[in-house]
């Protein structure tokens, strides 16, 4: 049986940079992913039009200066083939390569107190020890199959956008997508040109703002890299963790001419939907009154883009701007094409998937292919794949009586020693890219002291743990925070909201990602509270 200092599961952008930091550290360190490439969501999915939600520079790790000063970004928004390229890239410039075990799944992992160590099981037979295991497995990653009636007695393919490996040939094809966040409305601007006929298929309408894309000039990279210092101050700053200037100017505190104005021109000129949400305003998130209001601007701008009355009325959304912001140019535009349509349940029920394909109280869509672009599922679907065993129990048991997933600052789990999530249950949703980083450099921070204090112990294992009481507080602060928050107020999956009577509250910290640093920083400064080292 092989032993290793480190073992990283998952060779996405969490598990890769977590690999070179502990690298960094001189430890024994073996990656497992089970897709045969590197990527993450950038293998699974390769869907139409499957794009970054956050602008280049901010996708960009910050610890290789010298690298983002040279690396070829075409454009501002990274398409899928782009950002896996990225991470090849980097794969290759730090030769993590040979660390890295493609096409190998974490079946079990059960922790050895005699030794201090996780024996890990993989899908290919192989066991390895470790004395730390750090889980880059994907907070958002198992793809959600939605109990839809009668799905299985459809005749043709059904796909999901979140396990989309291949190249699909839809030309010519009678097309229907359920779902309308970011993989919906990526794939149904990007196929409505390929295909004979598209059904765009909602519970409910998506607000969706048209985003800045187009090439990187070199004046643009010019500028970037003079002034990359400041791009990652605002990064750090921002509540969603990008580049954007973020105040907390009242929404209500200025004209409505005044609020116009500087909507149409973040609409206009270089915005997103992280631009309107946490941007020139502050209390977007938080009033219901701030929110209508942008939500009235947004029903104006949806309405000057459709040409169809029908249409227009299905497209205009019936919920505040609550939701993860969808960021996408030609949307609404999309649905003026005459091979488009829209089915809005709010407005013509479901009734039933049959063999030709759906029917609602309305009429029957007659399909060829049925996509699927439902999201993932909650924050607990990677884990609960793995038979975690820990010092008094299973991870799937442990979280199952608490009712949802828990953690300490989103990164450790009590009676867990020396296991670490990357963007674990109550993570700030944010950026991700950024957050790794601030996670990673955390977690090889504990690893350090770990190792330091194993050298003075004679090198006897030191076991770092989340403890009990901190991670409750942590819990109750997270609850807290989510009070004020217009979250809550729809249903989505990336907030748990409705989700299997999960307390949703408690699953994200949502002080935003400035905050979460911050409070990061200061546990690191005062020694790691609320962690236990012993050996």
């Amino acid at each position: 049986m092989s032993t290793f200092d480190a073992i990283v599961v998952g060779a996405g952008f969490g598990g890769i940079f977590n690999l070179y930091k502990l690298k960094e550290l001189g430890l024994s360190v073996k990656c497992i992913e089970k897709a045969p490439e590197i990527g993450g969501t950038w293998y699974w999915s390769q869907y139409p039009g499957a794009t970054s939600n956050s602008a280049s520079e901010v996708y960009r790790f910050s610890f290789d200066k010298e690298l983002l000063k040279t690396y070829p970004w075409s454009r501002h928004f990274l398409p899928q083939k782009e950002s896996q390229a990225y991470l090849k890239h980097i794969v290759e410039r730090y030769d993590l390569g040979p660390h890295i075990q493609l096409s190998t799944e974490l079946k079990e992992a059960s922790f050895d107190a005699a030794t201090s160590t996780w024996n890990v099981s993989l899908s290919n037979g192989e066991t390895y020890k470790t004395t730390y295991l750090v889980l880059a497995c994907g907070s958002l990653h198992i793809p959600n199959w939605p109990k839809i009636p009668g799905l299985d007695k459809f005749s043709g393919p059904v796909y999901h956008t979140g396990d989309w490996r291949e190249k699909h040939d839809l030309s010519g094809k009678r097309v229907g997508v359920i779902g309308t966040g970011s993989s919906g409305a990526q794939l149904v601007v990007n196929i409505a040109d390929e295909v004979k006929h598209l059904v765009s298929f909602q519970r409910t309408a998506q607000h969706v703002v048209p985003h800045p894309d187009g090439p990187v000039s070199d004046e643009y990279r010019e500028w970037i890299n003079n002034n990359y210092d400041d791009v990652w101050e605002q990064v750090n700053n921002h509540p969603m963790g990008h580049a954007i200037v973020h105040k907390s100017t009242p929404t209500m505190s200025v004209s409505a001419e005044e609020r116009e104005k500087i909507w149409e021109d973040l609409w206009n000129h270089g915005a997103s939907g992280f631009s309107f949400l946490y941007g020139p305003f502050g209390d977007i998130h938080s009033s219901a009154e701030a929110n209508r209001e942008l939500c009235k601007f947004f029903e104006k701008k949806i309405a000057q883009s459709i040409t169809d009355p029908d249409k227009l009325k299905k497209l205009t959304p019936s919920l505040i701007y609550a939701k993860r912001p969808v960021t996408l140019s030609g949307y609404y535009e999309t649905f003026n094409k005459e091979n488009v349509d829209i089915v809005n349940y709010e407005h013509t029920p479901f009734v039933t998937v049959n063999e030709k394909g759906i029917l609602t109280e309305e009429k029957q869509w007659d399909l060829d292919v049925i996509i699927l672009a439902t999201g993932y599922e909650p924050i607990d679907g990677s884990y609960n794949k793995i038979d975690f065993q820990g010092k008094h129990g299973t991870l799937k048991d442990s979280w199952a009586k608490a009712g949802l997933p828990t953690s300490y600052l989103g990164i450790g789990e009590s009676g867990f020693p020396n296991m670490f999530f990357i963007v674990g249950p109550q993570s700030p949703p944010t950026n991700i890219p950024p957050l790794v980083e601030s996670q990673g450099n955390f977690i090889a921070g504990l690893i350090e002291k770990a190792e330091a204090q194993k050298k003075e112990n004679g090198g006897k294992t030191v076991l770092i743990e989340a403890e009990e009481e901190a991670k409750q507080q942590w819990m109750e602060k997270c609850r807290t925070l989510s009070e004020g928050s217009l979250f809550r107020a729809v249903k989505s999956y990336i907030f748990g909201n409705n989700l299997s009577g999960k307390d949703a509250p408690g699953i994200w910290w949502l002080d935003g990602y400035g905050a979460y640093q911050s409070t990061i920083k200061e546990v690191i400064e005062n020694g790691y509270p609320g962690f236990s080292f012993s050996t």
